[in-house]
């Protein structure tokens, strides 16, 4: 069983707007509802390709409710330690008549506190006893320190569960030393190049990582490393919106041991429109539900043209 951990579980709520009536005031629809956060997605992924998952991580109020009841809708089974506060919503509105730009907007993360992070860490030890490997995705709400994933790492590790982790800023920087089997992560901002950063990483105590930037991914390991995008233009995934996608088709190869060009051709042609649409933004009502829908086709054509090559050296 592959256990995925968000602990800033989003409800995506979406609206279709009308013609604004009388009063200025603008109808809308009744809502469609999706359960969000990166190591959702990366269940959901998993799941659709027919491994063993369980979804877990904090979830809370009537949001956490309605991100429990679609991830069972999707056939995902789930272990969510429940809190007290109000699990983060985002909300789209899009008119389906006007073809313009969705307006977005997204609440904080609920406060978790002290109580809440000890019965969470108690369950989490107790999945880890049955788990063949754990990812850690995503941000963290508010009241967790930046080290929580370090802490999360070493669990793991102490059980000798694999364990791969999918984070930025401060919360990779305190995890990395604590030994993650796999680091995936974003070079953004950084001043360090993707292969740069992921060399940097795995000196840091990582034992692969897997930066993206633009639409390619660069992987560092001790003994390699490897440049992969995809060779269709128009096709170069967005790691914004596909990471959830990238991370979960890195985890089968890390678990089989799949040579690192086999596993990065799989990762981005699933990030890059084989996993669909669906990873990226909910729907509104009335829009077609591509509900967990692997595209084999886009998958398969998509395969094809990812090229892997080592990285170039001055």
């Amino acid at each position: 069983m592959i256990v995925t951990v968000t602990l800033n579980a989003a409800l995506h709520v979406a609206y279709a707007t009308g013609e604004a009536a009388a009063g200025d005031i603008t109808p809308i629809s009744r809502p469609g509802y999706r359960a969000g956060g990166r190591g959702v997605t990366v269940a959901r992924v998993l799941h659709s390709f027919g491994h063993d998952v369980l979804a877990a991580g904090l979830a809370g109020g009537a949001s956490g409710e309605l991100i429990i009841q679609d991830l069972a809708r999707s056939g995902v089974p789930t272990a969510f330690t429940l809190i007290r506060g109000e699990s983060r919503r985002f909300f789209r509105f899009s008119d389906p008549n006007s073809g313009g730009p969705a307006l977005r907007f997204s609440e904080p993360g609920p406060y978790i506190t002290t109580e809440e992070l000890g019965r969470f860490a108690a369950d989490y030890r107790r999945l880890l006893a049955g788990a063949a490997a754990v990812v850690l995705c995503g941000s963290l709400p508010d009241g967790l320190d930046s080290d929580t994933y370090g802490s999360l790492v070493t669990y793991a590790v102490e059980a000798g569960v694999p364990v791969i982790l999918d984070a930025g800023g401060d919360e990779l920087k305190h995890a990395v030393g604590h030994g993650p089997d796999l680091v995936v992560a974003e070079a953004g901002t950084s001043l360090e190049g993707p292969g740069d950063l992921g060399a940097t990483l795995v000196r840091l105590g990582a034992g692969a990582a897997a930066v993206a930037a633009g639409g390619v991914v660069s992987a560092a390991t001790a003994g390699g490393e490897w440049t992969a995008r995809v060779g269709v233009t128009g096709a170069e995934p967005g790691f914004a919106s596909a990471r959830g996608a990238l991370v979960a088709g890195l985890v089968p190869g890390q678990l089989l041991g799949w040579s690192w060009p086999d596993r990065l051709r799989h990762a981005l042609a699933l990030a890059a429109g084989g996993a669909g649409s669906w990873t990226s933004w909910t729907r509104a009502p009335g829009e077609a539900d591509e509900r967990d829908g692997v595209d084999l086709a886009a998958y398969e054509r998509l395969l094809d043209t990812v090229r892997v090559e080592p990285p170039a050296r001055a």
